[in-house]
C-alpha cells in the first residue's frame, strides 16, 4: 500500500492573511515535496492549472527541481491536462523529470476538471471527448518507446519515429485519473493503465461499482491486473477539533469560488461536517482519524495507493507542512499496518 500527496499549488496565505505571490508559492511547493520525501512517502504529485488561484501550470518544471533536492519519493501530476497538450511533448519532458529523478517520475493523464487550457491553447470545448481519447491512443503509443505505428495517429512526422528522451527502463509509469465516468474507467482499462480515481464527493465506498468494473475490463481486454489509487482532499491536525478548524475556513472558501463560477451554493458547516464523517470523502482530523479512514477506504476499494490532496485554497504553507509531517510520521504506518492487518484476516 503506497501513500502519496497531491498539491495544486493553491496560492496560500502569510501569516498576515495577504495571499503570497506565485513565486513563493511554487518555492514552497518544492520545499512540501522535500519533506515528503524525508519522512518516507511514496509519491509527490502536481496538478496543472492555468488560473490565478492556483500556481503551477508547468508541474514538470515544479517535478524536476523537486526531483534535484529528493531522493526516494516517485514525483508526477495530479493531473496532466492531455486533452489541451501535445502527447509528444508531455512524454519528452516526464521522460525529462525521470532522468533527473533517476527513474521517478509518474504522469497521471486526465481531461481535468477545469476548461481555461482549452481556448488557452487554442482548443474547441466541444472536441473536449476526442481529444482525449485520440491523445491517449498516442501517449499509450509513446510509452512503449520505440517507432510509432502509423495507425495510431495521422500526424506523418511520427511514423516509423521515436521519441527522445527515452527512460532507463523504457517507458513511463502512466496512470489514467477519473471523476467517476464509467467510460472513462473502461478507457483507462483498454490502453492497460492504472486507474487513479479523484473521490471528491460522496461515500467512497459507492465507487466499488467502477473498481469492479475496471477489473472486469482488463481482464475482457487481456491485460493483466493494474493497480488503481484514490485522490482525495484532507488535513491532519494534532486533533480533530484542531484539523477541522484550521482546515474549514479555507476549504470554504476555495470550494465557494469554484461554486461560483459553477452555480453551486455557497458551503455550509453541515456539508463541510459530513464530508469529514466516517462515510464521507475528506480526510480531515488527527492522525488516529485519518489513518483509520484511509484504512477502511483501501479496504473497501483494494486500493495500491492513497494520495491526500493537502493543499487547500490560501490554507498557510506552515498548516501544510505540520500535516504533511503528521501524514508521513504517524498516519501512513498505521495505515500500513492496517491493511497489512486486514489482508492477513
Amino acid at each position: 500500500m503506497e501513500l502519496g500527496l497531491d498539491t495544486f499549488g493553491d496560492v496560500t496565505a502569510a501569516p498576515d492573511g495577504q495571499t503570497l505571490p506565485h513565486s513563493q508559492v511554487i518555492r514552497d511547493v518544492v520545499d512540501e515535496a522535500v519533506l515528503a520525501d524525508d519522512v518516507g512517502l511514496d509519491f509527490f504529485g502536481v496538478g496543472e492549472h492555468h488560473r490565478d488561484d492556483f500556481a503551477v501550470s508547468a508541474p514538470e518544471v515544479v517535478l524536476a527541481a523537486a526531483a534535484a533536492r529528493t531522493e526516494r519519493i516517485h514525483l508526477g501530476s495530479a493531473v496532466t491536462v492531455l486533452s489541451s497538450d501535445d502527447p509528444v511533448r508531455v512524454y519528452q519532458r516526464f521522460a525529462t523529470v525521470d532522468a533527473i529523478s533517476g527513474g521517478r517520475a509518474e504522469v497521471i493523464l486526465g481531461r481535468g476538471s477545469f476548461t481555461e487550457s482549452f481556448p488557452l491553447f487554442g482548443f474547441d470545448l466541444s472536441d473536449y471527448e476526442q481529444l482525449f481519447e485520440d491523445k491517449l491512443a498516442l501517449f499509450a503509443a509513446l510509452r512503449g518507446e520505440g517507432p510509432i505505428d502509423p495507425e495510431v495517429t495521422d500526424r506523418a512526422g511520427l511514423h516509423g519515429r521515436r521519441i527522445y528522451p527515452t527512460t532507463d527502463a523504457g517507458g513511463l509509469t502512466t496512470w489514467v485519473g477519473v471523476g467517476g465516468s464509467p467510460e472513462s474507467v473502461v478507457r483507462a482499462a483498454y490502453h492497460g493503465l492504472p486507474l487513479m480515481l479523484a473521490i471528491i464527493g460522496g461515500d467512497p465506498r459507492r465507487f466499488r461499482t467502477l473498481v469492479d468494473l475496471y477489473h472486469r475490463a482488463l481482464d475482457e481486454f487481456g491485460h493483466e491486473r493494474q493497480p488503481v489509487g484514490v485522490h482525495s482532499p484532507g488535513h491532519v491536525g494534532a486533533s480533530d477539533e484542531e484539523a477541522r478548524e484550521e482546515l474549514w475556513p479555507h476549504f470554504k472558501a476555495n470550494r465557494d469560488r469554484i461554486g461560483a463560477e459553477r452555480g453551486w451554493g455557497p458551503m455550509t458547516r453541515r456539508e463541510f461536517e459530513a464530508m469529514a464523517s466516517p462515510d464521507g470523502s475528506l480526510y480531515v482530523g488527527s492522525p488516529e482519524t485519518v489513518a483509520a479512514k484511509i484504512a477502511a477506504t483501501a479496504e473497501a476499494l483494494d486500493l495500491d495507493r492513497f494520495d491526500l490532496k493537502y493543499s487547500a485554497g490560501t490554507l498557510s504553507h506552515e498548516a501544510m507542512m505540520r500535516s504533511i509531517e503528521r501524514y508521513g510520521v504517524e498516519v501512513a504506518p498505521m495505515v500500513r499496518d492496517r491493511v497489512a492487518a486486514a489482508a492477513v484476516a
